[in-house]
């Protein structure tokens, strides 16, 4: 029938919608049928549940971890901060700065000064080896600081006990740490060079990288440690836009031989690398597992709807439509990936969320907790939903074409 006027289309509309509405609520019927006889078929719905479940879990915790590394890295860096290192390192802990260096990088332009004093850090490194609350062994950075690093480092707040003293053996601890180390509480005592150290202070850095170390007093650790120079210096500058300057007379200073980097690019370039190495890990290795669920999945649906050949030929001989099988067996599929999702999501959520992880990176350690954003549980729902989609789809067309009377003579 053409359309010409308009008049002679209604009868065409009005059947296309009436066919629509028909195989959506023989649909509808057929999914309900389905999800109430899902208890008959237990031990081949649990096959896509587990599954999809171990995908969902394995994607969480992965990329949980590269989640809270980011938000840990993002918090360590400000950008009218700049860190200095020895030209051709490639982390603090390579680095070596001479006092003559400090001295000359101090009168570089650009960098902010309080009362007539340059607002920088000296700063060196060295590893502590601590116990973890599971009896292993793990290494702590211990960050020797000038008293007055608290004019580069503002966001550093004593939450327990007090800063350190000048020339004494007193460390003060980051807050993760000393929630990952029973050792490094306060009123206990760390040995450094086989000499005593006293835990006077619990610190906060603002939920940065530095909640994960230990600070001490420069001097003091220098003598302990047997080392007449720093690692690093950072500088806290005019403004942001004061860095290129700060650098270009770093980079003109023949007397030395040093690099600048804006600090948050110093942590990025530090952190990249691990991060890259979770999203491996978290999308190849994820994927792999995914592929094998999807055929998990597959292989279920495609003998569900061998079992149900008969019953799938006869509703087809009494009217379903084959759309409306398709759907109905792809909403089955769904229904379960959903329900591993949500069972991969609640195991991440109460056996992992909020514990301690722990990972290297540049010379040290961060310590961040596992937390699940809303974004990545929605992730592992869109993982799930493809995994019963893709695994859903060709059983759900072979029971649409199932021949009625082949399938009715295997009763």
């Amino acid at each position: 029938m053409r359309c010409g006027t308009g008049s002679s289309c209604q009868p065409v509309l009005t059947v296309g919608k009436e066919c629509c509405l028909q195989s959506l609520r023989q649909a509808a019927a057929l999914i309900v049928f389905a999800i109430i006889s899902l208890p008959q078929r237990i031990g081949q719905s649990a096959v896509i549940v587990l599954g999809v479940a171990g995908v969902v879990a394995m994607l969480l915790t992965v990329l949980g971890i590269s989640g809270s590394l980011q938000r840990v890295i993002a918090g360590s860096g400000r950008p009218d901060r700049a860190l200095v290192l020895r030209t051709g390192s490639k982390s603090e802990g390579q680095s070596t700065l001479t006092r003559e260096d400090i001295v000359a990088i101090e009168n570089a332009p650009g960098i902010a000064r309080s009362e007539g004093k340059p607002k920088v850090s000296p700063e060196l490194l060295t590893q502590y080896l601590v116990q973890t609350a599971q009896g292993l062994r793990a290494e702590v950075v211990i960050r020797g600081v000038d008293p007055d690093a608290v004019l580069a480092r503002s966001e550093i707040k004593i939450i327990e006990g007090r800063f350190m003293r000048p020339g004494l053996h007193e460390v003060i601890v980051g807050r993760n740490a000393r929630a990952q180390y029973p050792d490094l509480d306060l009123q206990h005592q760390i040995s450094i060079s086989e000499a005593p150290w006293s835990i006077v202070g619990i610190f906060d850095s603002g939920g940065g990288a530095r909640n994960s170390e230990v600070f001490a007093d420069s001097e003091s650790l220098m003598s302990a440690i047997h080392r007449n120079s720093y690692n690093s210096l950072l500088a806290v500058l005019d403004s942001p836009g004061a860095f290129q300057r700060f650098k270009d007379f770093l980079t003109a200073t023949p007397s030395i031989s040093v690099e600048a980097y804006r600090e948050p690019e110093y942590y990025q370039l530090q952190s990249e690398a691990v991060l890259q190495a979770w999203s491996f890990v978290a999308y190849v290795v994820g994927g792999i597992m995914a592929l094998g669920a999807m055929i998990g999945a597959a292989n279920t649906m495609y003998s569900s709807v061998a079992v149900r050949s008969v019953e799938i030929a006869t509703l087809r001989a009494v009217g379903f439509k084959p759309d409306a099988v398709v759907i109905a067996i792809l909403t089955e599929a769904l229904f379960l990936a959903v329900l591993g999702a949500i069972l991969g999501t609640a195991i991440v959520w109460f056996l992992f969320s909020g514990h301690a992880i722990t990972t290297k990176v540049g010379a040290g350690r961060v310590i961040t907790q596992l937390r699940l954003a809303p974004s990545l549980i929605l992730l592992g729902m869109i993982w799930a939903i493809a995994i019963s989609i893709v695994g859903g789809i060709f059983p759900a067309v072979r029971a649409a074409r199932l021949p009625i009377v082949e399938a009715l003579r295997e009763d």
